[in-house]
């Protein structure tokens, strides 16, 4: 069995033939799914779906650093009252991006350290977006580092530097579609990750990992990407699910 621990099956990209893709991945082995939040208007649509879907689904909570805009401090108050009223397994994703645009860095930082404190609060472990911000979320978590910190660098991307870094932080490791492109380091990144810090993920509908690459990506297609890691690791791909499904399990304390 398999766990997608990284997808936003809640987007209207699968209004159509949710059930389906559901259907598809639990053929495919891939059994639960865990869902981080984008902003205040995705949250009634995710909240739905984990409630309609209770048995596999488990929601996270966070603001996505590609969300944030003048108006942060509204949107993560409008959040955060959510968080103390319903259940959550993570706060996700969270972070900074600064690839698309750097106008609202600061109020990405000031955003991504007001959630790390709701996860130290909270107990509750932290997805961390980090596209081209590597060194300014490292300065954060030097100073927020603690034992009650925990989480996940969601859709790893970095280099032997980074991955040091994280493991020294105790992080764990999400890897996708990603590491099935031709052009992409990951394959030898992984090489280097420990297997009790890995964790599988698709980010669908996003990076649709080879050979369906260019298409919407779902859920069914895990075992591409641990197909993909099961030959960097050298061990089978049964190996793979089951020590990636028991560290999701561990770290999102899940049900």
């Amino acid at each position: 069995m398999y766990i997608d621990s990284h997808t936003h099956l809640y987007l209207e990209e699968f209004d159509n033939d949710r059930d389906d893709v559901i259907k598809r991945a639990h053929e495919n082995g891939v059994k639960k799914f865990l869902l981080p939040n984008i902003d205040a208007a995705s949250i009634d649509n995710m909240l739905m779906m984990t409630q309609a879907y209770y048995e596999f689904c488990y929601p996270m909570l966070g603001l996505h650093p590609g969300s944030v805009k003048e108006d942060f401090r509204d949107e993560l108050e409008f959040l955060k009252k959510i968080l103390y009223d319903k259940k959550f397994y993570a706060i996700g994703e969270v972070g900074i991006d600064l690839y698309w645009e750097k106008k609202y860095k600061e109020q990405q930082v000031e955003a991504f350290k007001t959630q790390i404190r709701w996860a130290k609060e909270m107990d509750l472990p932290l997805v961390i977006h980090s596209r081209e911000s590597f060194q300014e979320i490292f300065e954060i978590l030097d100073l927020e580092m603690d034992d009650r910190l925990k989480g996940v660098f969601h859709s790893f991307t970095g280099g032997r530097k980074e991955l040091e870094k994280i493991m020294d932080y105790g992080f764990h490791f999400g890897i996708n579609g990603i590491v099935t492109f031709r052009n992409s380091n990951l394959k030898e990144i992984v090489q280097h990750i420990p297997m009790d810090k890995l964790l599988l993920e698709t980010d669908s509908p996003y990076l649709a990992p080879v050979p369906k690459r260019g298409k919407r990506n779902e859920s069914s297609y895990i075992p591409y990407i641990a197909d993909v890691v099961s030959e960097i690791k050298g061990v089978k791909p049964e190996e793979i699910a089951s020590r990636t499904r028991e560290n999701t399990i561990r770290l999102f304390n899940l049900d």
